[in-house]
């Protein structure tokens, strides 16, 4: 969300970020209810000025006798006319509001502009894609010649896009997480957070899903919010608050699961976990000094690829293109992995960096040691990883002509010692 004193200020560049996000330019109607909102605002505030004068010449009047009468009923229009006045402030400052918060973040200076994935730009790849001498299966085959994944149970209980793990399948799941977070934690500085899974409307504008976003989530019959990923009670964790500048960054990283209505992806992804209504996610978060958060940008993004290289999974990082970022995000690294079924590589994380975005929405500001103002934080968020997507890039890239597929070594003492998952006889 931003702040309507620098849109006042950098007009031009605040519609040149918007044109670079594909949108028309919205300044000038922005500008144009922030002038309603101060012009009511001022006019209210001359009202009570004139009225604070009277009152003091209503008392003059009668300490001498006289009738003030007349000036008694102009103070009574005046009341009368300040709200009115401080009405309109009121509804220019909520529509105002209303029209800053369905506005996305503008891009950084250095993300390219594109309207779409065509324009992202690949910076790097990591691993070699392995080859078969056999018919390659995809990650529903491989699931279910193992008799380990099971989609038809789980439609009969919950309908379309989730799945029942059982067995070795079902541990490796959980195998995946406790690697992912102790990789986090160890070696990345990331605290283990294991935060509410059901969150209030706050939260979720705060991050920026609400309120443009409201179809994407589910909501309960009581208001609240399930978890689209572990972002959003993360970063919440500073909402309202001014911390000490002494203690950033802070990093914090969760596994939850998490929640989509997937409301635009009909037709997408229909067949097996790519794109499900529940989830398992490893999110990472950090809230950080501005001048810190580019460098925090990319030791996230380091550290979600560190997993998928002690997986052995090969991997590329893409910088988005304006047009493919999120709603919340400046700046966004992609890490795609290999799935040798689709021949391609597939979106595994994103990492971005939401500037102070995300701040001004939850009033997330620090103060540093001998400074009396406060500063808005950057925050920003990365998954590190999809869990359920791991998976499915395992089971492909390890699969083996008998059924069975191999362990990835660094996983192994998470599975007692297992190396290969074989088929249920």
């Amino acid at each position: 969300m931003f702040d309507i004193k620098w849109i006042r200020d950098n007009p031009d560049p605040f519609d040149g970020g918007l044109a670079k996000r594909g949108l028309p330019a919205r300044a000038r109607d922005l500008l144009a209810l922030d002038d309603a909102r101060r012009t009511a605002q001022t006019k209210a505030q001359e009202v009570q000025a004139a009225r604070n004068a009277l009152s003091k010449e209503i008392g003059r009047i009668k300490r001498e006798g006289g009738d003030a009468a007349d000036i008694m009923a102009e103070v009574a229009r005046s009341k009368d006319a300040q709200a009115a006045l401080e009405g309109e402030a009121t509804a220019a400052e909520a529509a105002l509001g209303a029209a800053l918060s369905e506005l996305p973040n503008l891009p950084a200076d250095d993300v390219p502009e594109g309207p779409d994935e065509e324009s992202n730009v690949e910076i790097h790849r990591w691993g070699t894609p392995p080859t078969f001498d056999f018919p390659v299966a995809d990650h529903v085959a491989v699931g279910e010649r193992l008799g380990m994944m099971d989609f038809e149970t789980a439609a009969r209980l919950s309908g379309a896009r989730f799945v029942l793990l059982s067995g070795a399948l079902a541990r490796l799941e959980r195998a995946l997480a406790g690697f992912m977070l102790d990789l986090h934690t160890r070696e990345f500085g990331f605290t283990e957070i294991n935060p509410p899974a059901l969150v209030r409307d706050a939260a979720l504008f705060g991050t920026g899903q609400l309120p443009k976003f409201a179809e994407d989530q589910f909501r309960t019959t009581d208001g609240r919010w399930l978890i689209p990923t572990a972002e959003v009670p993360l970063t919440n964790i500073v909402a309202g608050e001014i911390v000490d500048g002494a203690t950033l960054p802070r990093r914090y990283a969760a596994m939850t699961w998490c929640f989509r209505s997937e409301a635009g992806a009909a037709g997408k992804d229909t067949r097996g976990m790519i794109r499900q209504h529940q989830f398992t996610k490893v999110e990472m978060v950090c809230v950080t000094r501005p001048e810190d958060s580019d460098g925090e940008l990319e030791r996230m993004t380091r550290a979600a690829e560190t997993v998928l290289e002690r997986l052995g999974l090969p991997y590329r990082r893409v910088l988005l293109c304006s047009g493919d970022m999120g709603f919340a995000a400046r700046k966004t690294f992609d890490l795609e992995v290999w799935l040798p079924s689709q021949d391609r590589y597939r979106e595994i994380s994103s990492c971005s960096n939401c500037g102070d975005f995300q701040a001004h929405r939850m009033n997330a500001r620090f103060r540093s040691e001998g400074d009396k103002k406060t500063r808005f934080a950057h925050t920003l968020n990365g998954s590190g990883l999809a869990v359920g997507r791991t998976l499915v890039a395992i089971l492909e890239n390890f699969q083996r002509a008998d059924g069975s597929v191999a362990v990835p070594e660094a996983l192994r003492p998470y599975m007692g010692g297992l190396d290969a998952l074989v088929p249920d006889a």
